[in-house]
């Protein structure tokens, strides 16, 4: 295999290059770009059409018409469909000798997918879905792992208009049905059983209980597997996955994507879904094209594999298919870029910790970008991994990171591990976006410095300022993250959501027209940013704001901490409350030298206003699916709501460990109001 050129252009500087050839416009800082890019909204978001030449058949009236967020409408008249932008790569990328997908679960089974028979494959299952009657804006629901043949069903889906929405097989039943249900799904697609961290886990059961809560759904399509040892009984049609996509002959290789309006509907994608329903955001087809090739190619610098500069190009993010980043690792996709996907768990199993899973596998398949989440960097850090010891990792030349804010010390151990693998400062990726819109709002510039703890910049086209408690934007302040004008792949509606309602309290609710995001956010004078946790679960201490993530970071720096969880319980005319809870490594107990040990770190890297009040020491700090810490809901229930109200147990990782916060609730009742 052909590797990345030497010297390689970063794909940022190609674009600004284009912009002064084809358009005339000269910009002597990222900054003034920038700046450009949110100001001058009509002409950004062509050039980003026309630089990747984006295909319609019709021509759109106008770019954008805004009639103030979330009333907006993009490239009227204009028709995509994502899959057309998929496939325009085939013939290329094969002449090329590249593949579109290289995937391996935990068995160490490794499948290659070429262009070509990722297309017969689509094109084959989007015209089996047809004859079993599913049209334009019929939703089909996925129940699928990681795995190529969940990507060749959603861009089937695509290609004929049907809304696709999936949900990971390590979800509950009650979890899947409180989003399913609110789509009404016509066909269920789903895998029988699964292999995660070593072991073998029967689906079968949950398939039935779906399909019997779901009267919508009148055929499931299944993909079976060697994990489940009884057959799936349900009582509608029943189809073989492997079979509807073996189809061939003209009618296969003559099938092209329909051609969609701009904001026809592509996907239902669900928030972490905390307390109450999981909310049901609807994102359309051109949108996402638009945003993800902006952003993928311009900000992390993911080029087409079969492209003179990026050629070789392997672009892997681990995620499970319960992660927003699935969406973006299929992305690649759409750019002619070829994915790697690993389905298993990147800790090994239970009774065998390695954490260099993830490492070899990048090393085997040749990968370029390596993505991942920030806690898989830091527990890599903390089980003292050497990164250099799994393989030849010499093509990777940059890491990606999201999640949750990466801390310096982290960042600098990557640094270190590469300086010994490329001889050279490894590029991180550091982004900070969400599942609302699909997208990021800050992420990386290759061609600007990098600050470990801090990620590079605003990103092209996001209006992302930090506001003040008075509305105004600050620099070199800790404020509310906004974005003060729309971009494409903001969603279009959430699913049966009437006028509206819950979309504009969800986003626009403190400031009219104008998105909150509901983080804390701080911008350098020099561009750079600082993500400070989740702005509703911020610490206010005697008048000063700090987020949770910088006390995270000067508490998970010792060693003998795992994980930590702090909360701050304010009550109208008391005292703040800051419990902290912390796990340990195994055999470590919380005595009095660990507790100095935890104030004096606080102290020394914040602020000795935010030393807690009360360290405790817990078997588990409560998760989200996506690996978020539950900041929120347990300082709710710390302040005497009852637990059933405050969170959505089937959409939690870890959702047993709250009966240890239960208990601790009621053995402190009263103590916080």
């Amino acid at each position: 295999m052909k590797t990345l050129p030497v010297p390689y252009i970063p794909q940022i500087r190609l674009y600004t290059e284009w912009l002064a050839r084809e358009r005339g416009l000269h910009f002597d800082s990222y900054d003034a770009l920038w700046r450009w890019s949110t100001t001058d909204l009509a002409a950004f978001w062509q050039s980003i059409w026309d630089y990747f030449e984006m295909l319609s058949p019709t021509p759109h009236s106008a770019v954008v018409i805004d009639n103030g967020m979330p009333n907006v409408t993009w490239f009227p008249g204009a028709t995509v469909n994502y899959t057309a932008q998929v496939f325009r790569h085939v013939s290329l990328a094969h002449a090329a000798g590249l593949l579109a997908i290289i995937s391996e679960n935990e068995q160490g089974v490794i499948r290659e997918m070429s262009w070509p028979e990722l297309r017969r494959q689509v094109a084959s299952l989007a015209l089996n879905l047809k004859s079993l009657g599913v049209e334009r804006g019929d939703r089909v629901a996925a129940y699928m792992p990681n795995i190529p043949e969940t990507m060749i069903a959603a861009l089937a889906c695509f290609s004929i208009g049907a809304v696709w929405s999936v949900c990971a097989p390590d979800m509950g039943t009650a979890a899947v049905l409180d989003r399913f249900a609110q789509i009404t799904p016509k066909v269920l697609i789903s895998v029988d059983g699964v292999y995660y961290g070593g072991k073998a886990m029967d689906r079968s059961a949950v398939i039935e209980e779906l399909q019997a809560a779901l009267p919508s759904i009148q055929n499931v399509v299944m993909l079976r597997t060697p994990y489940t040892a009884t057959p799936t009984a349900v009582s509608v049609a029943l189809h073989d996955f492997e079979t509807l996509i073996k189809r061939h002959g003209l009618e296969v290789d003559r099938f092209e994507p329909e051609w969609l309006p701009y904001d026809h509907p592509l996907w239902i994608v669900y928030s972490s879904g905390t307390t109450g329903l999981p909310k049901p955001i609807v994102h359309g087809h051109g949108g996402i094209v638009t945003v993800m090739l902006a952003h993928k190619v311009l900000g992390n610098d993911i080029g087409s594999s079969y492209d003179s500069n990026s050629f070789g190009e392997r672009f892997h993010w681990y995620s499970s298919t319960g992660w927003v980043m699935w969406n973006a690792q299929m992305a690649g996709l759409a750019n002619g870029t070829t994915i790697c996907i690993y389905d298993g768990n990147p800790s090994g199993s239970k009774d065998n910790v390695d954490w260099s899973v993830l490492w070899r596998f990048a090393a085997r398949h040749k990968v370029t970008f390596f993505g991942a989440g920030a806690a898989f960097y830091t527990n890599c850090m903390k089980a003292g991994l050497d990164v250099a010891s799994s393989g030849d990792l010499s093509l990777v030349r940059a890491l990606g990171c999201t999640g949750s804010p990466l801390p310096a010390d982290v960042q600098q151990w990557g640094i270190d591990q590469f300086q010994n693998i490329i001889h050279a400062d490894i590029w991180w990726c550091n982004i900070s976006g969400g599942t609302d819109f699909c997208g990021a709002f800050i992420g990386g510039n290759r061609e600007l410095p990098s600050v470990p703890g801090q990620m590079q910049t605003r990103l092209l086209g996001c209006a992302v300022e930090a506001w003040s408690e008075d509305g105004k934007a600050v620099i070199g302040e800790v404020g509310e993250l906004v974005c003060t004008e729309p971009i494409p792949s903001m969603p279009l509606y959430f699913w049966n959501d009437k006028d509206n309602a819950r979309y504009i309290s969800s986003y626009f609710d403190m400031y009219k027209g104008v998105w909150r995001h509901g983080d804390w956010l701080k911008i350098g004078t020099d561009g750079g940013c600082i993500i400070y946790g989740r702005s509703d679960a911020t610490i206010n201490r005697f008048g000063l704001r700090m987020g949770t993530s910088e006390i995270y970071s000067a508490v998970e720096a010792l060693p003998e901490v795992l994980d930590s969880m702090v909360v701050d319980l304010e009550y109208l005319g008391r005292d703040s409350y800051m419990p902290l809870f912390v796990v340990l490594r195994e055999g470590i107990a919380l005595d009095a030298t660990l507790r100095k040990a935890l104030h004096e770190a606080i102290r020394v890297a914040l602020s000795p206003r935010f030393v807690p009040n009360d360290i405790f020491q817990v078997p588990e700090i409560p998760r989200t699916l996506s690996g978020k810490k539950q900041e929120l809901p347990i300082k709710k229930l710390l302040l005497g709501q009852p637990i059933e109200k405050v969170v959505n147990k089937d959409a939690m990782a870890n959702p047993a460990c709250l009966d240890w916060y239960v208990i601790f609730a009621k053995k402190h009742e009263g103590r916080y109001l």
